[in-house]
């Protein structure tokens, strides 16, 4: 199994990286100190892909994210998103050009960078073209502000459409071992060589308290691993172009999660988690 992959053909990053949206804000709110040692550990343990988005805490989350990784590690890969804000309890998309030009300058400034490894689309505004929304995206990137455009939660046909205006680099969508919705768009990902970042990657593996007879569990118990472990090696195991970006706030579950990338999956695992 391939260990590492190159977003955009260039851009070589290890397939399990972190996604940092839980170190700032609700709902775990981690002290500041706690949150700045959880995102170095992960660095440390090798990971080379960090996730964040400026809606994450109203950008709190990306300068927390440059106060605890600058000066950035060689190889190191930090990707955030823009085109989507927070309100509290609502997420509303918002991929007007001007506003995409907008929130890319200010991650520039929170994450004190010359240039943005991954932008992200954050959401599809269906209230403005996306050909205008990917448009404003490709100059950025013709200006030398972006390095690679991602998208996330956008079907097969958003992806041919956006990939005929510039190169997609990375999508970023919900997709694990219990909810598959997304695998049309992985398979597509897969065939062109775009990097799939499934967000929300171990989601809850059962609904009863007696977890003790499914199959994840089963694996888990052969393997010595924890359930969240065999779902995030599973992950790893369905395609060289998944990159998993687990988060947390704990340095527990963070090396935990890591440590995934060292579980080897054999045919019969892959069967029975199938």
């Amino acid at each position: 199994m391939d260990t590492t992959f190159a977003i955009g053909g260039d851009m070589k990053v290890h397939r399990l990286g972190f996604g940092a949206m839980r170190l700032t804000g609700p709902p775990a709110s981690p002290e500041r100190e706690t949150a700045l040692t959880v995102a170095r550990r992960a660095v440390e343990l090798g990971v080379t892909l960090v996730d964040t988005a400026d809606s994450y805490d109203l950008g709190a989350n990306e300068e927390l994210v440059a106060e605890a990784l600058r000066p950035y590690r060689d190889g190191v890969v930090v990707a955030t998103k823009g085109g989507q804000v927070n309100l509290g309890r609502e997420w509303i998309p918002l991929g007007r050009p001007e506003y995409l030009r907008q929130q890319a300058e200010l991650s520039l400034r929170r994450l004190k960078v010359d240039r943005i490894d991954l932008y992200q689309l954050h959401r599809v505004d269906p209230e403005v073209p996306l050909a205008d929304q990917i448009g404003a995206l490709r100059r950025l990137r013709d200006e030398g502000k972006v390095r690679h455009v991602g998208l996330s939660e956008v079907t097969v046909e958003q992806l041919v459409e956006a990939s005929r205006i510039m190169p997609i680099a990375s999508v970023q969508n919900r997709y694990n071992l219990t909810d598959r919705a997304s695998e049309p768009v992985l398979e597509h990902c897969e065939r062109h060589g775009i990097a799939f970042l499934p967000w929300l990657p171990v989601a809850p593996l059962s609904r009863g308290s007696d977890t003790s007879g499914d199959a994840v569990s089963r694996v888990a118990a052969r393997l010595g691993a924890t359930r969240t472990q065999v779902a995030l090696a599973w992950l790893l195991h369905r395609s060289p172009v998944v990159l998993p970006i687990p988060g947390t706030s704990r340095l527990a579950h963070l090396e935990e999660n890591v440590a995934a990338a060292g579980i080897t999956l054999d045919p019969a695992d892959l069967d029975e988690l199938e």
